[in-house]
């Protein structure tokens, strides 16, 4: 059908529902389903996580996201680690398979990706996410999109926005001026707006300047669909709708999951009393119904069948295409010949995706250790050391003495070392940016003993590295996803060139990083007072020494950069101009690079970072062979978000075009003048690059707002804050032991840290939202006016009922 049918036809349905019905189709029917609409042949579409790899939680009795299990599906790597890709055909191709998986199993909206900027290293969820560049971010996620629509089922951006950490995500307010978050924080998802079309748009949990996200009038109405033109859904996340009256004049179109009609009275009465326009409840029931259309041919039509070991393979050749090689002293590639210790954990038991709603059931899983034997036992020698607990890393002096021993009866030590699940994760954020202790002693001790080791990583997000100096090389295999396994060993035997350029900065130590001092903010407020120097941004302007630079990865073979050329040595206010590069291998090995653009204002009045990315393409080459890379930089290469005139602004002048094969590897220059009527008012630099109070309000445009305080009591209070009083202090271990006993049956620490983390950082009102009808508002209420000390008010709630 076509989109104008869809859509006609999705108002027409509408305006044959009643009331109540259009008030139910705009809550979900229960976890994981929309609301049919029988008579109009709608059926309960189905949705389902992902989108590294389709999570489809089997259908049984569980009322929490993340707890059940998941039927089978091909695990490719996670965001992190296709973002060192830099390669949006694969980006496509990843997902295709993923809508592909989708489309068998009947699922209609696959809820990713996930594209939220990677303010600070330490944040739990990176791993599902790209980059500290919203470009990349934006590129690589709209190239996602495509790939999972073009199976006909939908994707959905999250975090709808300025979610930038797990730690009290439900109900922190972030606090970040205009120009910082349309320059950042939301060109990601611009990008991916404009170029994909996703169906569907879920918004975060937390509140921006103030207001929840489910409640932002100026996110989701005013930027995404006015400014951006957004004709989707707008869902909220799982238990993220703060107030629901209020959540739809803002343009919140679904709520998800079923709050088991919680919200419905109070729909109704805002219709009744004209406080809700029922036009805006008809809009958002409307596009309900129209992304159930959109999904009907694919569920009406022929039967879809995928062959699980060409995805298999796909999983294999997107993780080498995404390893970076961080250091190497002509170790690498390796030869299958003489002895090889292979130490740690991870070999065996691998760290191959991130944990929580996007964890997936593998359909196979490859291990390094098998790789390895296959690869080598028939030419040489092997033997294996655990190293330390695959779970916790912790290394006892046993584990390394015996690693030590094996290290130095071998030729090459392979080292696999990382971050076990229970240091990052969906729901909390990393305490540091240390590896365990113990796989930092074991590195010591091993390279101490054999200096021809190779240190093989496994993490979701930047590490220190004050070892960096010890191994041979140092292999980054962010998370493989289920054949990371076999790409690992692909790359250290040269079967394929590390194909990776890192998509972050890896810092030298944590305290290096400008929103350290601000990360993770107090419980109700975090303040983004590092403005635009984030990652890059910050180190190249600054500047300050990085262990990796953004971009950063090498290859086995050498490139070649020649002069670059300008399609024009001037262009006025919204021309675009085409980078040409030649790029000749001039190595003996096939293999890849990354052409990286950055664009620097020469004489810019307002402040800027030193240079930011302006485009990239990705380039593979043959021994001796020269390919010209082209990359067009468009009118917001140049531009900057002016307040003032609320728009994006450039100014006239010089600006240097530098090509890099990583922000600090430039290999040519070339020099544009931009014509422009603009005229900007001169700005004061930054005294810092961490604003002080005055300059971070002269940032934000007004006085910083203070936090939300936490008494009295209301219903966005957290069952953390119930241990203020003696009767929360009766009642919160209660809901923990609730939550515990359901997450009982899990056979890992890890999902039992995560939902006890969930409840403590809950809001009040998920008590209701989130029960499936246990609780009403009235018993809710009821216990906040008692918590508040208004016991007559209490009773009297508790006796209406």
């Amino acid at each position: 059908m076509p989109e104008m049918d869809v859509a006609a036809r999705a108002r027409e349905i509408v305006a044959g529902l009643s009331l109540d019905e259009k008030v139910r189709l705009v809550s979900g029917q229960d976890m994981w389903h929309l609301q049919p609409v029988a008579r109009a042949g709608i059926p309960a579409v189905r949705m389902a996580d992902g989108p590294h790899g389709l999570r489809k939680e089997v259908d049984i009795a569980v009322d929490e996201p993340g707890l059940s299990p998941s039927v089978p599906a091909t695990c490719l790597p996670p965001a992190a680690t296709i973002a060192c890709s830099w390669d949006v055909e694969l980006a496509e191709a990843v997902g295709r398979a993923v809508g592909t998986e989708a489309r068998v199993q009947g699922v209609s909206v696959v809820l990713g990706p996930g594209l939220n900027l990677k303010r600070h290293p330490c944040c739990g969820r990176n791993f599902e996410y790209f980059s500290e560049d919203p470009l990349l971010s934006g590129r690589m996620a709209a190239a996602l999109v495509r790939g999972i629509q073009s199976a006909g089922v939908g994707a959905c951006l999250k975090h709808f926005a300025v979610n930038n950490q797990e730690t009290h995500r439900m109900t922190v307010d972030t606090i970040v001026d205009e120009r910082t978050l349309r320059e950042l924080y939301l060109t990601g998802f611009e990008i991916a707006v404009r170029y994909s079309a996703p169906w569907a748009v879920m918004c975060a949990y937390n509140r921006v300047n103030g207001v929840y996200c489910s409640d932002n009038r100026h996110l989701l109405t005013d930027i995404l669909r006015e400014e951006w033109g957004f004709d989707g859904l707008v869902m909220s996340d799982w238990g993220a709708t703060n107030d629901r009256v209020a959540a739809i004049a803002a343009g919140l179109d679904l709520e998800m999951p079923s709050s088991a009609g919680a919200y419905d009275i109070a729909i109704r009465d805002a219709v009744a009393n004209g406080s809700l326009a029922e036009t805006l409840l008809d809009a958002a029931a409307g596009r309900v119904v129209e992304l159930a259309l959109r999904a009907l041919p694919a569920l009406q039509g022929g039967e879809v069948s995928f062959d699980p070991a060409d995805h298999h393979e796909l999983a294999r050749r997107a993780a080498a295409g995404s390893t970076v090689l961080l250091t190497n002293d002509g170790i690498l590639p390796l030869e299958p010949t003489g002895r090889t210790a292979v130490i740690g954990s991870f070999a065996e038991s691998p760290r191959y995706q991130g944990a929580g709603s996007s964890r997936v059931t593998p359909t196979h899983l490859d291990t390094p250790l098998g790789a390895l034997r296959e690869r080598i036992e028939a030419s040489a020698s092997l033997i294996y050391v655990r190293g330390y607990d695959a779970q916790t890393g912790d290394a006892d002096d046993a584990l390394i003495e015996s690693a030590v021993c094996a290290a130095a009866a071998a030729d090459v030590a392979l080292l696999f070392v990382g971050l076990p699940g229970i240091c990052e994760s969906e729901g909390f954020d990393r305490e540091h940016l240390r590896l365990p202790a113990g796989h930092e002693r074991l590195i010591e001790a091993v390279c101490a003993e054999n200096p021809r080791t190779v240190v093989v990583l496994s993490n979701g997000a930047p590490v220190e590295m004050a070892w960096a100096h010890l191994p041979a090389a140092i292999l980054e295999g962010y998370l493989g996803g289920q054949a990371g396994g076999l790409a690992i060993v692909d790359v250290l035997f040269g079967d394929e060139d590390p194909g990776g350029r890192l998509a972050e900065t890896f810092p030298v130590r944590q305290t290096d990083v400008p929103a350290d001092a601000n990360f993770p903010g107090t419980p109700r407020q975090v303040e983004y007072r590092e403005g635009l120097y984030v990652g890059y941004r910050y180190f190249q302007t600054a500047p300050a020494p990085v262990r990796f630079h953004f971009g950063h990865g090498l290859s086995y073979t050498t490139f070649e950069y020649g002069q670059p050329r300008l399609s024009a040595d001037w262009i006025a206010d919204g021309d675009v101009v085409e980078v040409r590069v030649p790029v000749t291998n001039t190595g003996g090995r096939s293999g890849s690079t990354v052409v990286q653009v950055y664009v620097r204002d020469v004489a810019s009045t307002m402040h800027r970072p030193a240079l930011e990315l302006g485009g990239f393409a990705k380039v593979r080459l043959a021994p001796g062979e020269t390919i010209e890379a082209c990359v067009t930089l468009d009118r917001r290469a140049f531009a900057f978000y002016d307040v003032g005139s609320a728009g994006w602004q450039i100014e006239r002048g010089e600006f240097e075009i530098l090509i890099g094969a990583s922000v600090a590897d430039i290999r040519g220059r070339a020099t544009l003048r931009v014509e422009s009527s603009f005229a900007a008012t001169p700005a004061a630099r930054p005294r810092a690059y961490v604003a002080d109070d005055i300059a971070f309000e002269a940032m934000l445009g007004h006085p910083a707002p203070r936090p939300e305080p936490t008494r009295p009591f209301s219903r966005t209070s957290t069952v953390d804050d119930l241990g203020a009083t003696p009767l929360g202090r009766l009642i919160r271990p209660r809901l923990l032991a609730s939550a515990r006993r359901r997450a009982a049956g899990m056979d890992d620490p890890l999902t039992r840290a995560l939902v006890e983390r969930a409840v403590l950082e809950m809001p009040l009102r998920n008590l209701v939202t989130m029960s499936g009808g246990k609780f009403s508002w009235s018993t809710v209420d009821a216990l906040i006016d008692a918590l508040n000390g208004r016991y007559g008010s209490s009773l009297r709630r508790l006796l209406s009922r």
